[in-house]
């Protein structure tokens, strides 16, 4: 790889790189080569390090949204280094790390891109894989690859002393659950509830505690009492227990639903007091009933929130410096990736996969 920069300002035929992905919803995820373009001059070329494992990529490599273009080459939670940079780069030098999450283009002109807010652009965001590919056609590839090129405007800085590793799912995770918090301005003297101990649910945990709430985890599970506490819960209610549920009635500012199975809406928002705000961030394969009176009195909010535009994602991964905030992870090689989606699906990880990208290497030769 040279390290020399691109002074080029229409992309050129670029290179064949490996990558872990899914020829068909059907097949195991495997080996194979997939384009990246050559740097423009407005690109940052990073060499992989770490990759998150999002259940999203298993919903997308199993097309189980019934959008998936194949072959798919999951991966939005990137941690590398860059070994490139574009005549046009300001922010980013050869060695430094950065990183990628989410959204790797947008229209850039619309009402929500010119706020901030990417993530929903009018004109439908890049996303980081099984998007329309603005430079290449066909779809983008994600992060279980050796290597991707990305505009300067959507790479990310790495603050100095956060675990690399334990960066990744911050890119996702991390910002899915920062993102409303930070827009529903919890902080002291607050009351905030976090539904679910999963992936996000523990970073909501984090996060709501650093912000100064008093948080309360919502769990199903008798057995994650003790880690909740861990994370930085100050009370936990084992939600099926309806006298736990009762004490704490109409006493929430604020709850943070991060659950994707079936639940009970009704019963959290019966926690929230007078203008209070539940928060949905998980997604349910099937639609959630939804009790009317329960918002009507007394005049209670729902919403959804989907994770956040860049300057606030950066604004979250300082936050998580500042703080010493990082996922719980565990580190897997790119062979075990199909192994960690079985286990994805009996939510037995605690709390996030990442894929150490040094094993590609190794395992692709």
């Amino acid at each position: 790889m040279t390290t020399q920069s691109a002074t080029t300002s229409s992309p050129l035929p670029g290179t064949s790189r490996k990558a872990y992905g899914a020829s068909s919803a059907d097949a195991q995820l495997a080996p194979l080569t997939i384009p990246r373009r050559a740097p423009l001059a407005q690109d940052v070329v990073i060499d992989i390090l770490f990759c998150g494992v999002c259940h999203s990529d298993l919903h997308q490599a199993r097309n189980e949204w019934h959008n998936t273009v194949y072959p798919c080459v999951p991966g939005h939670e990137i941690v590398g280094r860059v070994t490139q940079v574009g005549s046009a780069v300001t922010r980013f030098e050869v060695g430094d790390f950065a990183a990628v999450g989410c959204l790797v283009d947008s229209c850039r002109s619309c009402p929500s891109c010119r706020k901030g807010l990417e993530q929903f652009c009018e004109q439908h965001p890049t996303f980081t894989y099984n998007s329309e590919d603005r430079h290449l056609g066909a779809v983008t590839y994600g992060g279980y690859s050796e290597q991707i090129v990305v505009d300067e405007a959507f790479t990310l800085k790495v603050p100095a002393g956060l675990d690399l590793a334990a960066t990744a799912p911050l890119l996702c995770a991390g910002i899915t659950t920062y993102s409303p918090l930070r827009h529903w301005n919890v902080g002291p003297g607050q009351k905030v509830g976090i539904v679910g101990l999963g992936g996000l649910g523990h970073m909501g945990v984090k996060f709501a505690k650093a912000l100064g709430a008093h948080v309360v985890v919502f769990t199903t599970s008798p057995g994650k009492i003790q880690d909740a506490l861990r994370l930085g819960a100050h009370e936990v209610v084992v939600s099926t227990n309806q006298e736990e549920m009762k004490n704490h009635a109409t006493s929430f500012n604020f709850i943070l639903d991060t659950v994707s199975a079936q639940h009970d809406l009704g019963a959290f928002l019966q926690l929230l007091k007078v203008d209070g705000t539940l928060t949905i961030v998980g997604a349910p394969e099937h639609p959630l009933p939804l009790p009317i009176f329960n918002l009507l009195i007394p005049r209670r909010n729902i919403a959804g929130s989907l994770i956040g535009g860049i300057q606030e994602t950066q604004e979250m991964l300082d936050f998580c410096a500042a703080h010493n905030i990082v996922c719980d992870i565990e580190l897997i090689p790119m062979s075990g990736i199909n192994q960690a989606y079985e286990r994805l699906l009996k939510n037995d990880v605690k709390y996030r996969f990442v894929i150490d990208m040094a094993s590609l290497q190794a395992e692709v030769g």
